[in-house]
């Protein structure tokens, strides 16, 4: 896949419905990390063939920047896949990066959108390996096979949990999809959370949490990204353009955060290559191995949201 996006921040990740021409238009204009232009679920039935030459035309014709730049595909069980990769990868140029296939079930699905995705790029002009992939994992089957879903294909860019789709699969009676439960004393995802970070992490791949559907409630979106940014995924979906500022601040590690860590890592590098010691005090703080672990992760964070040392 492009070396270019999977290096690439993707703490806001914005979805825009393909068959909205005014949503098309304005997406560009907004500071997410990725975007993802919907042929699934924000798209009627009827509006999903027509929604395909408004996606290229898109992709073609804005100006996206340096975001992320990704389509939703219908899923294995709709009669649409096939086209939606063929028409909208076949036309859309290299400006596009990846393709989302929701509701993956086994890593057999993603298997079978490689090799689609190595003929249409043949056919198409397009370097094979370019178009990378991101997986959705949404259902009850698809959290069992995760971690053979994670290492399906090397075109794989990311792990994304589908909370509302995932909570419909389990039969919860709850409509919240994904958001707390009063009654229930814990975060009932938490381990939904953690099974899809795990493989993720395993494979190399960055890791996404998807929407969250009160589009006018700022706070509680943001105490409900804070879930999982505190777990280690790497962003979270937008629905609504003032939920990209809130995702962009909390899944950046603050300017102090990131000059820690760079304390870390200088006072750990005298350690053990001029002390030659393993452990050393930082202030108050003992700081070993793990701790330069902890300090890289966070750098890497930093340096993607673009942060540098003060």
């Amino acid at each position: 896949m492009s070396a270019r996006t999977r290096s690439l921040p993707r703490r806001s990740c914005h979805a825009v419905p393909g068959s909205n021409d005014k949503f098309l238009a304005k997406a560009p204009g907004l500071a997410a990390d990725m975007f993802f232009l919907d042929l699934e679920d924000a798209v009627a039935p009827l509006e999903k063939e027509g929604a395909r030459a408004k996606v290229v035309n898109a992709i073609r014709t804005l100006d996206w920047g340096e975001a992320t730049l990704c389509v939703r595909v219908n899923a294995w069980d709709t009669k649409w896949t096939y086209g939606d990769v063929i028409e909208v990868v076949g036309g859309a140029g290299e400006r596009l990066d990846e393709v989302m296939l929701p509701k993956v079930q086994t890593a057999a699905q993603v298997v079978a959108l490689d090799l689609l995705l190595t003929q249409v790029e043949i056919n198409s002009g397009l370097p094979v390996g370019h178009i990378g992939i991101e997986a959705q994992i949404e259902t009850a089957q698809g959290l069992i096979n995760v971690e053979e879903i994670a290492f399906a294909s090397p075109r794989l860019e990311t792990l994304i949990l589908g909370p509302v789709d995932f909570s419909a699969s389990m039969g919860m009676p709850s409509l919240a999809g994904g958001l707390q439960i009063p009654e229930y004393p814990g975060d009932y995802f938490h381990y939904v959370f953690m099974k899809i970070l795990m493989a993720g992490r395993a494979a190399g791949l960055q890791v996404i949490d998807g929407p969250y559907v009160k589009v006018r409630d700022p706070e509680g979106f943001r105490d409900y990204c804070t879930r999982t940014q505190v777990l280690g995924f790497d962003g979270k979906w937008s629905l609504h353009p003032d939920q990209v500022t809130i995702l962009n601040e909390v899944f950046s590690p603050t300017q102090a955060q990131f000059d820690r860590a760079w304390q870390i890592l200088d006072a750990y590098r005298k350690a053990t290559e001029g002390d030659r010691v393993g452990a050393v005090m930082l202030g108050d703080e003992m700081i070993d191995e793990a701790s330069r672990k902890v300090a890289i992760t966070l750098v890497a964070r930093g340096e993607r949201a673009g942060l540098r040392r003060s």
